[in-house]
């Protein structure tokens, strides 16, 4: 299952990922709080749990979020080491988003380059 999601996506390094950002792609947090708490998150970035992301990120859902304003804008997804953030951005293009993506190495390999982040 994961080597079929990964096969769609072209995965970004957390440097591609955060000038993605820069340039106004959306930036999606997957982790539960706990794992936030205790390994830091990323200013910034829009925190959706991984088991309400459809609905969340669905630009024809009620319970959307504002910073979705169609389908062609490109969505990355984040977790902890990347896996979860795979299978998350591989749902995300069945749903529309052609551009969805995630982050190879997820949190933990964009805090090892030294990207921002807080606790």
């Amino acid at each position: 299952m994961l080597s079929a999601a990964r096969a769609r996506l072209r995965r970004l390094t957390p440097q591609e990922a955060f000038d993605a950002w820069r340039r106004g792609a959306l930036l999606v947090d997957i982790r539960p709080s706990e794992q936030r708490a205790r390994e830091g998150e990323v200013p910034g970035a829009l925190i959706i749990a991984r088991n309400v992301l459809e609905w969340r990120l669905d630009p024809a859902s009620e319970a959307r979020v504002p910073e979705i304003g169609g389908h062609d804008h490109q969505v990355i997804v984040m977790c902890s080491e990347g896996y979860t953030s795979s299978l998350a951005a591989a749902a995300l293009q069945e749903l529309g988003f052609a551009d969805a993506t995630d982050i190879a190495g997820g949190f933990v390999a964009w805090s090892k380059a030294g990207l921002p982040t807080q606790r």
